[in-house]
């Protein structure tokens, strides 16, 4: 008898607690991950994304106006998700979620971290695949910034391996920039949330630096952080977007 491979399990985090502060006065009543783009919530679009992936299990956070988001789940749940939102009265930080949820990791082979303010025509389970065939504990996404200043950024060997990361260095010495997007094993998720730490840029990444894999994404990415940012995306996501399959019928994930 034949046993059957199991793939492995991916589960989700989704960070979207953010106030949006840069977005007012849009996000006065909407929840910055909930800001339309060209007549799609941006959160769908890394629904999309997971659902083109094969990625169902989710963990999002909310603080902002989060009776929308419960909305926006339950939608989402009737076509497949089981997406469970995990309210933060008081913002723990991007690494202070990880830290709340450790029991996240039990039942999963690697576990995907994205930061949903940003619109991104990422494959997902292209990127999965990497971050397993190169076997380190993480690997992040990356992106070619027009002003490495502002941006957390990565040196890599001939590898592709990280070799050094900065938050916003003065003088940077590459132009690839943090994407917001990671993958990690679960023993790297249960790793960070035994550091009790804030902010995963300023106080996990350079703590896997040389057991990190860099990513390089050459097409679209874009921070939603403000107006001028947003009206961009509105401008070209028809386009971007244009080729991505529809997501799954209603109660049938793909």
């Amino acid at each position: 008898m034949t046993l059957r491979h199991q793939p492995p399990r991916t589960k989700a985090l989704l960070l979207a607690a953010g106030l949006g502060t840069r977005l007012r006065p849009l996000t006065d009543s909407l929840p910055k991950c909930l800001v339309p783009i060209a007549g799609q919530p941006l959160l769908a679009y890394w629904f999309d994304a997971l659902a083109q992936a094969g990625i169902h299990e989710v963990l999002i956070n909310t603080h902002h106006l989060p009776a929308q988001v419960r909305e926006f789940l339950a939608d989402w749940n009737r076509r497949g998700f089981h997406a469970a939102e995990a309210f933060e009265p008081v913002l723990l930080g991007s690494a202070g979620t990880i830290a709340a949820h450790a029991d996240w990791a039990d039942d999963a082979d690697d576990l995907l971290i994205v930061y949903t303010d940003n619109l991104s025509d990422i494959d997902l389970a292209a990127f999965m695949q990497s971050h397993r065939e190169r076997g380190q504990a993480m690997t992040m996404l990356l992106f070619r910034a027009a002003d490495p200043r502002a941006c957390g950024i990565a040196e890599l060997d001939a590898s592709g391996r990280v070799v050094a990361f900065e938050e916003k260095p003065a003088a940077p010495k590459s132009d690839l920039a943090n994407a917001g997007v990671y993958a990690v094993t679960a023993a790297a998720w249960r790793e960070i949330a035994a550091m009790q730490a804030f902010d995963i840029g300023f106080e996990v990444l350079p703590r896997f630096v040389g057991r990190m894999q860099g990513h390089a994404h050459a097409s679209y990415h874009r921070d939603i952080g403000t107006l001028a940012a947003l009206d961009e995306a509105q401008r070209v996501a028809p386009q971007v977007f244009a080729s991505r399959p529809p997501p799954p019928p209603q109660g049938h994930p793909a």
